[in-house]
């Protein structure tokens, strides 16, 4: 099993060098990669630049780089010129967003997510393979444009740059059932936001057909400390920020998906607090057995035993999150390579 080091998008402040000390930290004790995320602040190509000019070998991943964030053609200007500059280190996240983020951020329709990653990827590849003129017949993303205001001149192009490989690859971020069903059948990775190695039947139907050399690389909140109850709360603030706020009331896919883990109830209980302001009071309604199962917290020795479950399951990477800088890369590190 692999390791990731998983940064989360900036908040008000950039976080100066500390990303990329602790990427050439997470590199020297043999991290696999290191990932950057956006949401409606910073992009995630331009921190992985500057993290990757400042490391040889740690693999460079967007997770996740937003589908509205860019056109296809400008995501895949954007992965092949840092794969460029990385020598082949870069790994192309995708996903949808949700429609507070694609609407309100980016302004424009957020309806048939899966039809518009199908084309997405499809429009990558393309500029990737580099084997003809890219070309696309919509409706999401017609190339070339022939619409309203089109001067009708516009003709296929293909990229000027060579890739330096046509098989970058590329993961995206899916949790609903039918979304993670197309992203084993047209994706080489996924990245699910919360997964369950206790629990990997919610997933089996939507993987079964994937192709071999499949990843599954999810985000696990590493808090090591002897009291479980209190290594258990920064996973449940981030629980309920997510399940509660991130998305609107009735468009909020990681309560949805924390009802399908079997917490329907609790899910609708923290997003009724979060909602109403009591915030403090929707983190405590998280359950401890949610956040226990998804993350990896409390003492070392527990953390290592844990460890076996998800040794077991079909994950080939964590993603590790957490605020426990370079000690905690060093511990991590020590249970699992």
């Amino acid at each position: 099993m692999k390791l990731g080091l998983q940064f989360g998008y900036w908040g008000s402040n950039a976080p100066a060098d500390g990303n990329v000390k602790l990427a050439q930290e997470a590199e020297a004790l043999g991290f696999d990669s290191v990932w950057m995320a956006e949401s409606w602040g910073n992009d995630v190509f331009t921190p992985l630049a500057w993290i990757g000019a400042q490391t040889r070998k740690i693999k460079l991943g967007t997770a996740i780089a937003q589908l509205s964030a860019r056109t296809p053609t400008a995501c895949a200007m954007a992965a092949l010129t840092l794969d460029r500059l990385s020598g082949g280190r870069m790994i192309l996240g995708l996903g949808v967003s949700g429609p507070q983020v694609v609407e309100g951020w980016y302004g424009q329709p957020f309806e048939k997510p899966l039809a518009r990653t199908r084309e997405y990827v499809d429009i990558v590849r393309q500029v990737l393979r580099r084997e003809a003129p890219v070309s696309n017949p919509g409706p999401h993303y017609p190339l070339p444009y022939r619409g309203p205001g089109a001067t009708g001149v516009g003709k296929p192009l293909r990229a000027n740059t060579h890739p330096l490989r046509a098989g970058l690859p590329i993961y995206l971020g899916a949790e609903g059932p039918k979304n993670v069903t197309q992203t084993a059948a047209i994706a080489d990775g996924w990245l699910p936001l919360y997964y369950s190695p206790f629990h990997p039947e919610i997933y089996a139907d939507q993987l079964k057909d994937a192709k071999p050399g499949f990843e599954i690389a999810p985000m696990v909140m590493v808090n090591i400390g002897d009291d479980l109850s209190k290594a258990l709360l920064p996973a449940k603030a981030a629980l309920a920020f997510y399940v509660g706020g991130m998305g609107a009331q009735e468009h909020n896919f990681h309560k949805n998906l924390m009802a399908r883990m079997g917490y329907a109830a609790e899910a609708d209980r923290i997003q009724e607090l979060f909602l109403a302001g009591r915030r403090d009071e929707a983190v405590m309604a998280v359950p401890d057995a949610f956040a226990d199962e998804i993350t990896l917290s409390g003492p070392k020795a527990r953390i290592r035993e844990r460890l076996q479950v998800w040794r077991d399951s079909p994950v080939t990477t964590l993603l590790i999150a957490g605020s426990g800088g370079s000690q905690m890369l060093r511990d991590i590190a020590e249970l699992v390579l």
